[in-house]
């Protein structure tokens, strides 16, 4: 049961009323899950009071305090600073600033400190102290400076991540004489109401909500429920909204004031969730109900709010923030898992470009994996840094939704893109649940030995045409990043060759830019030289891209121009350039590149010729999990059809280099948690049609290879010799992956190596 259409604050309150306080927390839990499932976000944060002074006397407040019991009007710029790098310190990644409404209009000493400031008002001197925060720290500030104007909005977006402001009540009730609003010009409903509007038509990331038990009834409550899906509903802003019960504090008119029960915040947060939709993020300050979290979760929320291991809490002074390994361990108890998130919502963070100014888009960016959730572990494709630790320990809420999908991949009957994503969402242990799970059907599949080739890569030119997003390896003809444009001839391709084989070799790798002297005799001509120097090397080459080029510079169909490289000594062809395979995705990092349909069409004609591939994925840059799933899908679905792919090969963005992530378009590649999911989930989604998952010693270094090869992977892949792709790109793991380090990475991970042909059969020459 949900609200929507025009039903009226009266008609909903009656229905709520009417439901059983059970059968109503039932509801908003189901729909939460459903939505969120086990994840609980919170963001990591510091409070910073720029100042105390407030033109409102709101009855219930003890934030505000006038210029007599101040050592200072504000905080200074450098005081600023000194809470935020604390904060950096800790671990925090957004800066709170909570300050009065407007008190340049109530006091002298407010006007005088900002004039002294070089400001005309607090919203300008907030301005300057957001964006030193910014500069200098990188936390993301969170603006709460009460009543904002379009100009205000304006000028504050380029320095904050999102904005905020409580609509609390739209009852013209509270700001009578006598009730907690009065006196109090900011807390007018019409005009928290409008700034509301302000904020979405300046695409501000908004948080707002309602405050019970300051004198309110339960349909007023739902009367400003309703006003804030209305301004949702319009602009699409608001991130979350918090449901914040009444605390009385001393030394205030409403001291003596009674706080709303339990049962009524209970009942006003899952009226929220309901009136709201699934989507809505909703929150309750956990330090203001610290016994009653399990019941919160109940209600409907999916969101802590911001927890600071740093600062109290200067709204509610008197109620500490719980302990965040208390807090996580209080989620985890309701099946859920504690999840950090930015300043900005998860939804928001997706769409940086949406909804933020080009600077403070590109620092989200580069922080989020592709749920819009920042990485929080150091490990990055590409680096070689140490993998994190992954949790095993209890389940989930969907533990048991996830068991169901994993025991239907386990029996081959193919798991549907939905049923992917889901895979793909997994966290806390279920993550572990379905490395586990693949790592098991691996064994059973293709038992324990971690397969190598011995192989060298000749990549023939660097200079390209095509200028693809993630490539830092292209070149123009002059010198650019990592070294110069350079051209192999016939003779050097063949040279390497014969080195490759004298060292043992029984593969060459060949792949290189789209030139634009090449044509389709250019790829003949170096099968040429590569036989003339290895006669029975397997030659491993050309891309879809390159075929592609092949063919149409000489006018050939696919199938003969493939056809013609065979028999010239083709024996198989990589699966690059898949890079994804979804032409949205395509669109933005490779867009003059062939399409999803044209590189499928490409595999296809070679599997048709008798030429086998390998297929790969190259994630975590734009895309997000439904364009994963589809692209495993269609790899199974041309599987099916042609038998043709010898195995799959996840390959992680290594972002440092790409210039994508350098015009801070991309992401910086995918979290460790996602990169261990996508091997385990190759497994599972190609169970019955692609046997080998291979784990990239190139983009995972050592130790992310190993575990790889416990989630699912089988294979580390060719020791190459000569790797330079993701070198160029900025990847720290060396040029070649020694057989002496095959062994021992393979051991490392239970296991024991086995050299293998190009086709999966047993090597017999031996590496000199």
């Amino acid at each position: 049961m949900t609200f929507e259409g025009n039903r009226s604050a009266r008609e909903i309150t009656r229905v709520l009323n009417a439901m059983p306080l059970d059968a109503l927390l039932d509801r908003a839990e189901t729909m939460t899950i459903e939505r969120f499932g086990p994840t609980v976000t919170y963001s990591r944060k510091v409070f910073i009071p720029l100042t105390h002074l407030c033109r409102d006397v709101c009855h219930y407040c003890t934030f505000a305090k006038p210029p007599s019991q101040l050592a200072s009007s504000f905080l200074s710029i450098d005081g600023v600073l000194e809470i935020a790098r604390a904060g950096k310190a800790a671990g925090c990644r957004e800066a709170l600033f909570t300050l009065g409404d407007r008190p340049e209009d109530r006091y002298a000493a407010a006007r005088l400190a900002l004039n002294g400031m070089g400001h005309e008002s607090t919203l300008s001197y907030l301005r300057e102290a957001a964006e030193a925060v910014l500069t200098e720290t990188g936390l993301l500030p969170h603006l709460n400076p009460g009543i904002m104007t379009d100009a205000d909005l304006v000028r504050l977006r380029p320095v904050a991540a999102s904005m905020g402001l409580m609509l609390e009540s739209t009852s013209d009730r509270l700001t009578v004489k006598g009730a907690a609003h009065h006196g109090s010009p900011d807390k007018v409903p019409a005009v928290r109401l409008e700034a509301l509007e302000a904020a979405g038509r300046r695409k501000v990331p908004f948080t707002t909500g309602i405050l019970i038990g300051i004198g309110e009834t339960r349909e007023e409550r739902i009367e400003a429920l309703l006003a804030i899906r209305e301004a949702h509903d319009r602009h699409g802003h608001v991130q979350e909204v918090i449901i914040q019960n009444f605390r009385a504090k001393p030394d205030t008119r409403m001291a003596q004031a009674p706080e709303p029960s339990l049962e009524e915040h209970l009942w006003t947060i899952a009226a929220a969730r309901l009136v709201l939709g699934a989507d809505m993020t909703i929150q309750a300050p956990p330090n203001l109900q610290p016994d009653a979290l399990s019941a919160l979760l109940r209600a409907g929320v999916n969101d802590w709010g911001g927890v600071s291991p740093v600062t109290l809490d200067h709204v509610n002074p008197e109620a500490p923030w719980p302990h965040l390994l208390a807090l996580t361990a209080a989620t985890a108890a309701d099946g859920r898992v504690l999840t950090e998130r930015l300043a900005i919502g998860p939804a928001f963070a997706r769409e940086p470009e949406r909804w933020l100014e080009p600077d403070v888009a590109t620092r989200v960016r580069r922080s989020v994996d592709a749920r819009g959730l920042p990485v929080v572990e150091n490990w990055r494709a590409g680096t070689g840094q140490a993998p994190p630790v992954v949790s095993r320990a209890g389940r989930t809420v969907e533990s048991d939704r996830i068991d169901a999908i994993l025991s239907k991949a386990a029996e081959g009957k193919g798991i549907c893109e939905d049923e992917i994503v889901a895979l793909l969402e997994a966290t806390g242990s279920d993550v572990a649940r379905v490395m586990d799970a693949a790592d098991t059907l691996r064994r059973d599949v293709v038992g324990d030995d971690v397969t190598y080739v011995v192989n060298r890569n000749i990549n023939y030119t660097n200079i390209c045409v095509y200028r693809c997003g993630f490539c830092a390896f292209s070149k123009g003809t002059a010198k650019a990043l990592r070294g110069p444009a350079y051209n192999l001839d016939l003779e050097d391709v063949g040279r390497r060759t014969a080195e490759a084989w004298h060292r043992g070799a029984t593969e060459v790798c060949l792949q290189g830019g789209i030139h634009p002297a090449y044509d389709g005799h250019t790829y003949r001509e170096i099968l040429r030289a590569v036989k003339r120097a290895a006669p029975d090397i397997h030659i491993h080459a050309f891309s879809p891209l390159e075929i592609s080029h092949g063919a149409t510079t000489l006018g050939m169909r696919l199938a003969d121009y493939l056809a013609m490289l065979r028999d010239e000594g083709l024996s198989t062809l990589p699966g690059t350039a898949a890079e994804v395979l979804h032409d949205d995705v395509r669109a933005v990092i490779c867009p003059d590149k062939v399409s999803s349909r044209e590189w499928l069409k490409v595999m296809r004609a070679a599997h048709g010729v008798g030429l086998r591939s390998t297929a790969t994925i190259m994630f975590g840059h734009v895309d997000h999990y439904r364009h994963w799933a589809r692209h495993l899908r269609l790899i199974r679905d041309l599987q099916a059809e042609t038998g043709g792919f010898t195995e799959f090969v996840p390959l992680p963005f290594v972002h440092m280099e790409a210039p994508i992530w350098r015009r801070g378009q991309a992401r910086s590649g995918p979290s460790y948690r996602e990169t261990m999911l996508m091997h385990a989930i190759a497994r599972l989604a190609l169970h019955g049609a692609i046997d080998n998952i291979q784990a990239s010693w190139v983009k995972l270094g050592e130790q992310g290879a190993i575990a790889a090869l416990k989630a699912g992977a089988n294979d580390l892949g060719g020791v190459l010799m000569d790797e330079s792709i993701t070198r160029a790109a900025g990847g720290a793991n060396g040029q070649v992956f020694d057989t002496d380090k095959m062994h021992e990475t393979a051991r490392a991970a239970g296991r024991h190596a086995r050299r293998r042909t190009t086709l999966y059969g047993a090597a017999e020459r031996e590496t000199v």
